[in-house]
């Protein structure tokens, strides 16, 4: 198979003139890095591989054991529809392999290929639909807004309508299925949902949809950002991930007798999210920032429980449909689209399966505003928070057995090292809050 897609890449390449192609691989904070090749060296990218140092990428091989290679997948071929016509432009997700060529441990991509093919050898298939919520500014110098809209509000004339618009046609053009899409809560918010598909593919896609709002929003003068709190006072930007497992081409969460519509796979699927939930916090929400948007108030979930309507909670399961059982799934509602897609969807997944394979029980919802009941309320029903900085996060992320079989040592490590560091940047800095409270009284 992988065979046929190579020839079929080689022969677009030369149909549709295609003249750079850019190799795309993802660092362990889930930063794209990318270098082009010419169409010349196509064919040898495919048998060999292309050799290049990894000693500078964040999480990658340390200088003495530099030497990696980024193999392409013909399965993610894509033109870039912004590349000119008389000199196409490509782009493919790479694999990054050893000089051995075994697979490098610290490649992102190839760990979410490796908790596929565990769940794969009991049978299932693992089925994400991430919303990824962004804002337009006129710069990357300031957050100066586009628009006032709020939730869903129509605004034809609106230049954030207009962009949000067209990066859904570049999408599309790309291949990539886009659901539906719609202004957010925060003045110049803006989500675009996509449609669901296997996780790998979709860990791709986003990759590949951050890439297109920017690029679509950079060609009009203005910036798109996936900061998950870029202005105080308003709503962060999230990316709820829907889930489900699939097993013989059925929705195995789906129960048509039980009352929440929901098998025992689900459940204990569910509480695994649940009881992991703060644990794989730090990669989930993996910025300083990120915690600023984990606060009661916004929308934002803090508080570990489940529901089917309640949108305070962390899980919520959308309303079941009659007829409509293979849409069954699970809202995880606290990462943020500024994570690494790929060790994102893996920690969730390896939550989730814990929870199947240790027979976790799923606690009763919580359909009450969690925001709102008293401590001692949430304490009598056992309703715990999330982690409310990323130092807090980084001390149960280090202390999990299971994040560490997920993610492997590689990466385990690398990334507590890299989000330690960030940590004590941040904690040394004066901020003007700091100046305006404490100057002219202390």
């Amino acid at each position: 198979m992988k065979d046929k897609l190579k020839e079929e890449v080689l022969r677009t390449v030369k149909d549709k003139n295609v003249k750079f192609i850019k190799l795309w691989f993802v660092d362990i904070l889930g930063q794209l890095k990318s270098f082009a090749i010419t169409d010349r060296e196509l064919d040898k990218a495919f048998s060999e591989g292309m050799g290049f140092d990894g000693s500078s990428v964040e999480g990658f091989a340390r200088i003495y054991e530099s030497d990696l290679v980024a193999v392409p997948d013909p399965a993610t071929f894509q033109i870039l529809p912004w590349s000119p016509e008389s000199s196409q432009g490509a782009r493919m997700f790479c694999d990054i392999l050893n000089p051995d060529r075994s697979p490098y441990e610290g490649d992102t991509r190839c760990v979410l290929k490796r908790n596929l093919e565990e769940i794969k050898k009991l049978g299932y298939t693992f089925f994400v639909g991430p919303e990824l919520e962004y804002f337009y500014f006129k710069s990357n110098q300031a957050t100066e807004s586009l628009d006032q809209g709020g939730y869903f509000d129509f605004l034809p004339l609106d230049v954030g309508h207009d962009l949000r618009r067209e990066s859904m046609l570049v999408l599309e053009e790309m291949g990539i299925k886009v659901e539906y899409a719609h202004h957010e809560v925060a003045p110049s918010q803006h989500e675009i949902d996509l449609k669901y598909t296997d996780a790998l593919s979709m860990a791709d896609n986003v990759m590949t949809y951050k890439v297109v709002v920017k690029e679509v929003a950079m060609n009009k003068g203005v910036y798109a950002s996936f900061m998950p709190k870029p202005i105080f006072g308003v709503n962060g930007s999230g990316m709820h991930t829907h889930q489900s497992l699939f097993k013989d081409g059925e929705n195995a969460f789906f129960d048509p007798d039980d009352e929440y519509h929901l098998s025992k796979v689900a459940k204990s699927y569910i509480a695994g999210l649940l009881r992991h939930g703060s644990e794989i916090t730090a990669v989930l929400n993996q910025w300083v920032n990120s915690y600023k948007r984990l606060v009661s108030g916004y929308e934002a979930p803090v508080y570990i429980s489940w529901a089917r309507r309640n949108r305070s909670t962390l899980v919520r399961i959308p309303m079941y449909r009659p007829g409509k059982g293979e849409a069954t799934r699970a809202e995880f509602r606290s990462p943020d689209p500024a994570c690494n897609p790929y060790l994102a969807f893996s920690l969730m997944l390896g939550a989730g399966m814990n929870g199947i394979e240790e027979g976790y029980e799923l606690p009763e919802p919580v359909e009450e505003d969690v925001y709102n009941m008293s401590g001692d309320v949430r304490a009598e029903r056992k309703i715990e928070s999330l982690p409310g900085s990323l130092i807090e996060a980084i001390s149960l992320f280090e202390r999990s057995d299971m994040a560490k079989r997920v993610l492997g040592e590689h990466v385990f490590h690398k990334f507590i090292d890299n989000k330690k560091i960030e940590w004590d940047q941040y904690r040394m800095q004066v901020t003007d809050y700091e100046i305006k409270k404490y100057l002219t009284v202390l």
